[in-house]
This record gives structure tokens, sequence and C-alpha cells, in this order.
């Protein structure tokens, strides 16, 4: 069997990290995922080599036991050679073969994907200019899907001001993806890459927000998203016809809120 390319540790069912298998599945390469539900990683090591940790290594006082941040509250596991490859210490984590090479952010495991995957299809742009405007849209896409990250944990306790932020931010975003998909097939061209598979990803994501509606409408809001398809009809239909295609669905099928189904 091939060694995979990278190994990623992170919480699951996660668009995130379907990024890279979806890259990984078109450039035929391997990529292994270890993880779990959100609620349960504070149950794990956070490792290459990654694994439930049984009740009575779970104590305060173990060498592993930090601090959670950025959306996990309470004490985790990690080694010292996971934050010495990750350290900002997030998931998902991915890691080179071995585990001492770290890549971290959605975008960054993408394209370390991507550049495994070349000989066999250019996702990454066929020259370094190819590639420097795909790097582009992964980079304004960062920004959406940081600011968006922010927006869906707050929806459990929406604020204007949090709403407020993200639509500026989802506005932006959306009206540069509408205006490239007016002059090409794709986003970076006349070929998919991983500017749209990040795209996909991240959009579908932030559509979850649409779970929160009652709580947007009880203090008068409602979603960013609600009239996404008027709105930006050439990024949304882009979005649902790649979602379509075998690369997208085995992922994504049954995932988005019902109204932005790829039916």
């Amino acid at each position: 069997m091939t060694a995979p390319v990278l190994r990623i540790f992170s919480y699951l069912p996660n668009p995130r990290v379907w990024k890279a298998l979806i890259a990984a599945d078109l450039c035929g390469v391997e990529v292994e995922v270890v993880g779990d539900e959100p609620p349960n990683l504070g149950n794990w090591l956070w490792d290459y080599d990654a694994r439930p940790l049984p009740d009575e290594e779970r104590t305060a006082d173990s060498p592993h036991a930090r601090r959670g941040r950025r959306g996990f509250s309470g004490t985790l596991y990690k080694t010292e050679a996971f934050l010495r490859a990750h350290p900002f210490g997030t998931v998902p984590a991915a890691f080179g073969p071995g585990g001492d090479v770290g890549v971290f952010e959605s975008n960054s495991i993408l394209r370390a994907v991507a550049r495994a995957g070349a000989p066999n299809r250019q996702l990454y742009g066929r020259d370094g200019y190819e590639a420097s405007r795909i790097d582009s849209f992964l980079d304004a896409d960062l920004v959406f899907a940081r600011e968006a990250q922010v927006y869906l944990l707050e929806l459990r306790e929406p604020t204007a001001a949090t709403h407020a932020r993200m639509a500026a931010a989802y506005e932006f975003y959306l009206a540069g993806v509408e205006s490239a998909l007016g002059r090409a097939e794709y986003l970076a061209g006349d070929a998919l890459t991983i500017a749209d598979i990040a795209f996909v990803s991240d959009l579908a994501q932030f559509l979850g927000e649409r779970r929160g509606r009652r709580r947007l409408a009880a203090i008068g809001l409602e979603p960013i998203s609600r009239r996404g398809r008027e709105e930006y009809p050439r990024a949304y239909g882009h979005m649902r016809e790649l979602i379509e295609t075998d690369a997208f669905s085995k992922y994504f099928e049954g995932y988005l809120p019902r109204e932005d189904s790829a039916s």
C-alpha cells in the first residue's frame, strides 16, 4: 500500500479537511485522516500518532495537559512533538511522513496535497504565475473563512456586531467570486483548481449559519446568506454544480442545509 503523503488529525466531519481529500482523490494521492467528533477531541492525545486516551491518562498533572483555545474549552492533551510541528496548536493538523513536519491551516494543507499530486493533475496551476493567482483566491478565502469561524461559533449567542462584521466579509468575498466567474468558467481560469475546492468547502460550511436562524431571529436578524442565490447566482451556481460531481458529492452529500442542496 502506498504511504500517505499527509496524515491529518482533526475534528470530524470537517469541510476544511474535505478540501485536502477532494484534491487527493483528483490527484490520485493518499491522505490519511484520524479524528473524532468535536466534543470528543478532549479525550484524545493530539499527536502524529493521535489516539483516544484512557481515563487514567487524562489528569491535570499529565505532561500533555494544555488549556483549550479556539473553540475548545477545558483541558486538551497535546504532546511536545505536536506543538513543535503545530505551534498554534490548532486542528486540522497535518503531518508529513514520519510526523516531523507539520502543516497547518486548511488551505496550506490543500496546497501540500496539490503539490504532491502535481505529476497527475495540475490543480495548483501550470506555472508560478498561475499558482500565484490561485494563491490570491486562497488568501481571500482564508480571510472569509476566519471571520466565518468566529461567527459560527458565536451563533450560540449571536450579537449584532458579529453579524455585521460577518456580513461585510461575506459581501466582499462573494462579490469577488461572482466577478471572477463572470469572466471564466472556474475561479482562477479555464480549469478546476484548488481555488475552487477551497471556495466550495468554506462557503458550504458557512451556510451552516442557517441552522441558527431562530437565535438570529430572537435578536431581530436574519441569516446573512438568506438571499445568496439571488445576489450571487454565479457563485452559488458554481458551488452547486461542483457539489454534484463525484469528487465533491462523496463528502458533501447531506451536509448542506436543504434549501442549498445540489438537488
